[in-house]
């Protein structure tokens, strides 16, 4: 029996790691870090800094910001917070950007005023914006988590300042209390009242976006593509297609929210929509599939606490894998089952490249959940890959870990060598 620390421990997980978000996080994040720097300076800044991470650029270069009038890059994102968003609504800091705005956004990126750095030596996640407007200057620091701002200066005076050792994730609910075990335990017994709200919450918005992507023409619909030329009688189909036509919209600039996993709503679509999905299909009630994506959430950021919100390790495959257990789970697979399918599916196609936020996120959408149903189906045939092949351990959680480390310590030498390539002109 779960402790009442453990219960609260993962109730605080959902609560916080579940959040709603408008548009692709990273660019979200740094229109929140602009939006707080010019709040901070008080007026429009005359030069605008911005010094990110190369995950940061990574992520931000390619993917449409919402509400920017179809247009893409770091200096938008910037200005948009700047002229259009809104600091208080966090990763919703630019739902609310008016016609005047957008044509404000316009007319400022003509002047040149934002200036992009690469940023050495600091988180994975990391956004400077230094502003200034004639003698007044503010700088806001964003690192660790999308919405986590660490440090505030005006006029060189620290308004606010959180020491954060770089590396580690802001302070919050302890992810190391994270394992199979007890999220399956967790996950069969919680009383739904303490997290009905959160997943309800993740229901609505990503089911929504999904049937945006399917309905309309986003990007280069990977999501109607399948749906419109295999058989979308089988809910295998629509599992991948729901999840790949949300990536769809939201990687193309539709400001619809969604609910994020691990800092990504690319994440939150995939681990949850195909669970949505099966959970239609064999028509169970309301309370069990509540109960699949409590599981399917929880074994997603399992995963990722081992890599960081940002790497050059993939994410769809964590959120997919995390899906795989949800529908395990749906159709009676327990503890042996929902660890063999983590292992099948981390051991085949863990170490895809994440090369940025852009289109083809929606392909490799539709791959990781793809490669997560064959390995839910593997496992419940009694299949799973043997100790010693590859990176599998003797066991799912030293699985996980060895996994992690590869895609944290192993692959930041291939991060760098994305961004070089991305930025080759």
């Amino acid at each position: 029996m779960l402790s009442d620390c453990i219960i609260k421990n993962y109730n605080e997980i959902l609560e916080t790691e579940l959040m709603e978000a408008t548009g692709c996080t990273e660019p979200i994040a740094l229109a929140l870090a602009a939006a707080t720097a010019r709040k901070v300076l008080g007026c429009l800044p005359e030069k605008v800094d911005v010094y990110c991470s190369a995950n940061i650029i990574k992520n931000v270069k390619a993917v449409v910001v919402p509400n920017s009038g179809g247009l893409k890059g770091i200096e938008v994102a910037a200005m948009l917070g700047i002229v259009g968003g809104d600091s208080e609504k966090a990763l919703q800091v630019i739902t609310n950007v008016s016609d005047e705005q957008r044509e404000q956004l316009r007319k400022e990126l003509l002047k040149n005023k934002v200036t992009c750095h690469l940023a050495q030596n600091v988180p994975t996640l990391y956004i400077k914006v230094a502003v200034s407007s004639d003698s007044e200057t503010a700088e806001v620091i964003l690192q660790n988590k999308h919405d986590n701002i660490s440090s505030i200066i005006k006029n060189g005076e620290v308004i606010y300042h959180e020491e954060v050792p770089v590396g580690h994730e802001v302070a919050g609910p302890d992810k190391e209390l994270l394992n199979v075990k007890d999220i399956i335990e967790y996950a069969e017994t919680v009383n739904l009242d303490d997290v009905r709200q959160i997943i309800a919450r993740q229901i609505k918005d990503n089911v929504a976006i999904s049937q945006e992507g399917l309905t309309n023409d986003w990007g280069e619909q990977v999501g109607k593509t399948l749906f419109n030329c295999y058989d979308n009688r089988d809910v295998k189909i629509r599992a991948r297609a729901a999840a790949a036509a949300g990536s769809d919209a939201r990687m193309n600039g539709c400001p619809m929210a969604v609910v994020i996993n691990s800092g990504s709503g690319n994440q939150g679509m995939t681990v949850s929509l195909p669970v949505i999905e099966y959970a239609k299909d064999l028509e169970v009630s309301e309370e069990k599939l509540y109960r699949a994506l409590i599981l399917a959430n929880l074994i997603a950021l399992h995963q990722k606490r081992y890599i960081g919100y940002l790497s050059a390790y993939c994410g769809a495959v964590s959120a997919a894998t995390g899906a795989g257990c949800g529908i395990c789970w749906l159709l009676g697979g327990k503890y042996e089952e929902i660890s063999n399918t983590i292992i099948n599916s981390i051991a085949s196609i863990g170490g895809m490249v994440c090369d940025g936020a852009k289109s083809s996120c929606a392909g490799k959408i539709s791959l990781s959940v793809e490669s997560a149903l064959q390995a839910m189906e593997m496992a419940m045939k009694g299949y799973v890959y043997r100790n010693g092949e590859g990176l599998v351990k003797p066991d799912v959680e030293e699985t996980i870990k060895a996994v992690g480390k590869m895609a944290k310590d192993g692959m930041a030498s291939t991060d760098i060598e994305i961004l070089e390539i991305m930025l080759e002109k």
